[in-house]
């Protein structure tokens, strides 16, 4: 079975280091994962966004896909592209501090949290797709807390590792927000909590 997620948004909300983090901790759960970013030329402002394909096997799927699972919206610009790929049954997590205007998400389910406005609470204001993170990990199982806890510390860079704590947290945050599963990632497997 594969999932696939795609994280979208505007350069400098953190949609690459969410999707590289994600791709880690299921490689820590002992999932295959394969992660395809792709950002305008713009260092901040412009569209970003990443595709992660999650698989308990040998992962099959393009990184390039007509379909996919699941979507986390951190911004409504470039989000329609995104939008047409989900499946009806989809699920969405959308960032309402930043997000504008109608999601159209149809019967997808969808979590709803100010990620944005929750990272700046924590004094991390560019951490708001690690909060998006969080919830979505804790709304379908899809990766484990420790697992995701784990990762944000080994994607950053050396120079960066001083992030590492300040992202653990804003995971943490958007996880708690998020009061037990909605969407099951990996039907018929029960998957840790912490």
């Amino acid at each position: 079975m594969e999932r696939e997620i795609q994280l979208t948004g505007i350069g400098g909300q953190g949609i690459q280091l969410a999707a590289k983090t994600l791709a880690y901790a299921a490689i820590e759960d002992g999932r295959e994962a394969l992660v395809f970013g792709q950002y305008g030329g713009y260092m901040r402002g412009g569209p970003t966004e990443s595709t992660v394909v999650l698989a308990e096997g040998p992962v099959l799927s393009p990184p390039v896909l007509d379909e996919i699972w699941a979507a986390i919206a951190m911004h409504h610009g470039f989000w329609t592209t995104v939008r047409d790929r989900l499946r009806p049954d989809g699920f969405v997590v959308v960032d309402t501090s930043v997000f504008r205007g109608d999601l159209g998400a149809g019967s997808c389910t969808v979590v709803e949290l100010p990620a944005s406005d929750m990272a700046g609470s924590l004094g991390n204001t560019m951490a708001g797709s690690m909060v998006a993170l969080g919830a979505f990990a804790a709304a379908t199982g899809i990766v484990s807390l420790a697992s995701l806890i784990t990762a944000t510390g080994q994607v950053l860079p050396s120079y960066r590792a001083q992030h590492a704590k300040r992202n653990a947290e804003a995971v943490q945050l958007g996880y708690d927000f998020v009061k037990g599963p909605l969407v099951a990632a990996w039907p018929g497997r029960q998957e840790a909590v912490a």
